[in-house]
């Protein structure tokens, strides 16, 4: 999907979470765009840390775009909202929305004197719906997310900077959707399959595509939107 071939040369890119699944997908897909792609995972930014967050960029220098895909459930699974300990709910917070607020911070500065930006966030069907794993500060900062992104847009869309989010369906990305997926058992699979329109799973690459499509200048009078990503699950 080269579809900015001249400009695309010159553009840089931060993908947060490429250690794996969506976001080594999404890397890899807009450095096929032409892209300079720098990918952050946990081992070496903790984008939850403001101050490690303004340093990376401080040194990486100018950001086009900039894809907030780091997140997931923390290797916590559901209990009660009772028994949710402190820690716990800021944790999963912090990993998924906190970290999407430092990223966007340290970025727009520059995206402005610039007078142009792209800003990709990747949310989850959970925060449309409900969390398949019951996990309320999941639901709750995917959902956190959207509200992010629309506010966003508002406010930078005059400087030139477009800002979306993707809200992915089931994917098999990761060690922990893949527990997931193999906890539903042969007839929980199948139960989920058949409320997914076109019958099948997504792959890191579906949500790759849209975040590329996000990135060009195809998308240059959208902003403040959500896409579902999920064959269609967002349908039933």
């Amino acid at each position: 999907m080269n579809t900015d071939s001249n400009s695309a040369q010159q553009r840089t890119a931060v993908v947060t979470g490429t250690a794996q699944g969506i976001g080594a997908a999404i890397a890899a897909g807009l450095r096929a765009d032409g892209i300079t792609v720098h990918g952050i995972d946990k081992d070496t930014v903790d984008v939850t840390d403001s101050a490690a967050v303004n340093a990376f960029f401080a040194e990486i220098g100018e950001v086009d775009i900039l894809v907030n895909n780091a997140g997931g459930v923390v290797g916590q699974v559901h209990h009660p909202i009772e028994e949710i300990a402190d820690e716990d709910w800021a944790a999963v917070v912090a990993a998924n929305l906190t970290s999407t607020f430092n990223c966007t911070r340290a970025v727009a500065p520059g995206m402005k004197v610039r007078g142009w930006g792209r800003i990709v966030n990747i949310s989850s069907g959970a925060g449309r719906s409900v969390s398949l794993t019951g996990i309320q500060a999941y639901a709750t900062a995917k959902a956190g997310q959207i509200a992010f992104t629309r506010q966003m847009a508002h406010e930078l869309g005059r400087f030139g900077i477009t800002v979306n989010c993707i809200a992915p369906g089931f994917v098999l990305s990761n060690p922990t959707t893949i527990k997931q997926w193999e906890s539903y058992g042969e007839a929980g699979q199948a139960a989920l399959v058949a409320g997914i329109a076109v019958r099948r799973l997504g792959a890191p690459e579906d949500i790759a595509h849209g975040v590329r499509f996000f990135a060009s200048e195809l998308s240059s009078w959208i902003t403040g939107q959500t896409l579902s990503i999920d064959g269609g699950h967002a349908l039933f």
